[in-house]
C-alpha cells in the first residue's frame, strides 16, 4: 500500500481547479487497494470545508473523516489575511509529517499543489526524506503573472516557485507548455518532471431540456433562446474586459451569459470603462455549484468563450470541450495545446473576437455538429478522467 498525502487544495467536492481534480482522483481511485489517500482540508477561513453540505462523509473524529475511502484531515488556519494560504500549507505539512512518523508509514509521497511555500519547503523536504518519503509538486500555472497580485507578491510567487521546483523530487505538470517552462527556466536544478493533465467528462447531463432545475435557472436570469457562455473566476487575467467589449460590438441577438465569482471592485471598474449594463444581452448570473446543472448549461450553450491567459490546463476549458459544441478560445499556447483543431481562436486585437462572433453566429448546424464531435473526441482521447486517474496510479505506485 502506497500512502499519498495531498496538500494545497481547500478540500474535496469543491468548485475550483485543484478541488475538482481531487474530487475526481478520489472518485476514480476509491476502490484502489494499492493507494491510501490522506487529504488536507481547510477547517476555517475563506473556502473552508462545510461538512454539513457534503454527502458521503463519515463522522468526524479527532479532526479526521473518511470520504471515498480517503482519510481527510482538517487543518485549522490562523486568521492572518493574505498569508493564510501559506500558513495552511505549512500546518498541513506538519500534520502529514506527524502522521507519517506516528504510524511508521513507509515510502510515503507528499504531493503539494501550488508553489506557495518556497521559502519554507527545504526544511520540510529534509524532514520527509528523513522519514523515508518523497515530495511531489504540481506547480499549477504562472501564478506570479496574475494581475490581482501587487508587484511584491508577484516577486514572492516567482521566488517561491523557484525554491519549490529546486527541492521537489518530482514535478507533475498539467500542461506540456508548463513542463517545457519548468525545464527551461530551472534547468540549473535538473528538475525531474512528468506531464499529467487535468481531466474532464464527456457524458451528458442527466437533466433534460425541460427539467425544472434548468428551466427555472433560465427564467431566474431572463435567458431566452440560444446564448454564448463564459465560465471562470472573475479576475482580469481571464480577459473579461476584451470579451465584453468585443461582444458589445458584434451583431448577435443571443445573450452573453457569464457564470462567475463575485468581485465588486472589478465589476465596477468594467462598468466605468465599458458601460456594459446598457447592453441587455450581457448577463452576469453568479456561480453555479451544482455540477449537473452546470453541465446542462454548457451543453445548451450556442458557444463557449474562454479567455484564460495564465496557464496550464484549465478545468473550465476541458469541461466546455466535453460538453459545448462551439468553443472560442483565447489564442495562447496553453489553450491551443488543449483545443487543437476542435476550437476557434481569438486575439486581443481590436475587432478580432467581434469578427469571430459574427462569423460563428451564422454557422451551419452541420458544421457546428462537426466541431462538437471533434471537441468530445479530443477530451476522450487525451483528457478523460479514467486516463488521468490511470496515469496518477502509475506515477504513485511505480
Amino acid at each position: 500500500m502506497r500512502h499519498i498525502y495531498i496538500v494545497g487544495a481547500k478540500g474535496v467536492s469543491f468548485y475550483g481547479g485543484y478541488e475538482s481534480f481531487l474530487q475526481k482522483l478520489l472518485e476514480y481511485h476509491q476502490n484502489q487497494t494499492e493507494i491510501q489517500y490522506h487529504v488536507a482540508c481547510k477547517a476555517n477561513g475563506e473556502g473552508c470545508m462545510d461538512l454539513s453540505q457534503m454527502k458521503g462523509i463519515s463522522e468526524v473524529k479527532d479532526g479526521h473523516f473518511t470520504y471515498m475511502n480517503a482519510d481527510c484531515f482538517l487543518v485549522d488556519v490562523p486568521r492572518i489575511g493574505a498569508a493564510q494560504a501559506i500558513a495552511y500549507d505549512i500546518k498541513a505539512l506538519e500534520q502529514c509529517c506527524k502522521h507519517i512518523a506516528e504510524h511508521h508509514i513507509q515510502n510515503a509521497i507528499v504531493y503539494i499543489l501550488a508553489c506557495r511555500i518556497g521559502p519554507f519547503i527545504g526544511k520540510y523536504v529534509k524532514k520527509i526524506h528523513k522519514l523515508g518519503g518523497t515530495v511531489f509538486l504540481n506547480p499549477d500555472g504562472h501564478e506570479w503573472k496574475r494581475a490581482k497580485w501587487s508587484a511584491p507578491i508577484r516577486k514572492y510567487w516567482k521566488s517561491s516557485e523557484r525554491l519549490m521546483v529546486k527541492h521537489a523530487d518530482l514535478v507533475i505538470c498539467d500542461s506540456v507548455n508548463i513542463e517545457k517552462y519548468i525545464q527551461e527556466e530551472y534547468r540549473a536544478f535538473l528538475p525531474k518532471t512528468t506531464y499529467i493533465a487535468y481531466g474532464a467528462e464527456t457524458k451528458e447531463s442527466n437533466l433534460s431540456d425541460q427539467d425544472e432545475k434548468y428551466t427555472s435557472w433560465l427564467l431566474k436570469h431572463g435567458i431566452v433562446g440560444a446564448y454564448y457562455l463564459v465560465v471562470g473566476r472573475f479576475v482580469p487575467e481571464n480577459n473579461y474586459e476584451t470579451i465584453i467589449r468585443e461582444f458589445m460590438k458584434c451583431r448577435t441577438k443571443k445573450d452573453l451569459v457569464i457564470v462567475t465569482t463575485q468581485n465588486d471592485k472589478f465589476m465596477n471598474a468594467l462598468e466605468e470603462t465599458l458601460h456594459y449594463s446598457r447592453d441587455k444581452r450581457i448577463k452576469f448570473v453568479g456561480t453555479v455549484y451544482d455540477a449537473e446543472l452546470l453541465t446542462k448549461i454548457r451543453e445548451c450553450a450556442f458557444a463557449y468563450i474562454h479567455g484564460h491567459s495564465v496557464g496550464g490546463t484549465n478545468p473550465s476549458l476541458l469541461e466546455a470541450l466535453g460538453a459545448t459544441k462551439l468553443n472560442l478560445l483565447y489564442d495562447i499556447g496553453f489553450n491551443q495545446e488543449v483545443g487543437m483543431d476542435s476550437a476557434f481562436y481569438w486575439s486581443l486585437d481590436e475587432g478580432n473576437l467581434a469578427h469571430l462572433l459574427d462569423e460563428v453566429d451564422d454557422m451551419a448546424e452541420a458544421e457546428i455538429m462537426q466541431y462538437g464531435a471533434r471537441a468530445k473526441k479530443r477530451i476522450a482521447d487525451a483528457y478523460s478522467w479514467q486516463l488521468i486517474a490511470n496515469q496518477y496510479r502509475d506515477v504513485f505506485t511505480k
